[in-house]
């Protein structure tokens, strides 16, 4: 099942390890997404910290942890098609995490209510 953060990020939890990346909504936000820095490999965060940074032609932004952990797998391809977010957002992962606490992901929005949620913004 996949959780979204107030900070639009997704996340599927199996077992002790998260994929990570950008909700829809985010990149339509941003538009053509130009530029993904991405962590580094063993790099730690916690829940909702920064750790990456994006760039647009409208717009930069910070990427937070939606659950805290270490850095465990980069989408290196994003760094040469960056615009592979733009394709195909909920199916282009960012990260991979080991993560700290794994109930923290309960505390993340399902589906419904994050749609319920952007609906406001």
């Amino acid at each position: 099942m996949k959780r979204y953060s107030l900070e639009h990020e997704w996340a599927i939890l199996e077992g002790d390890t998260a994929t990570i990346g950008l909700s829809k909504y985010a990149v339509e936000q941003l538009g053509d997404i130009t530029f993904v820095e991405l962590p580094q490999i063993t790099q730690r965060a916690a829940k909702d910290e920064s750790i990456a940074f994006i760039e647009s032609v409208k717009a930069a932004s910070d990427i937070y942890l939606p659950l805290g952990g270490e850095v465990i797998a980069v989408n290196e391809s994003l760094e040469s098609a960056p615009e592979l977010l733009n394709d195909d957002a909920e199916g282009t992962w960012v990260m991979k995490i080991t993560v700290d606490d794994a109930s923290e992901f309960e505390t993340l929005m399902d589906e419904a209510a994050y749609l319920s949620y952007i609906e406001t913004l």
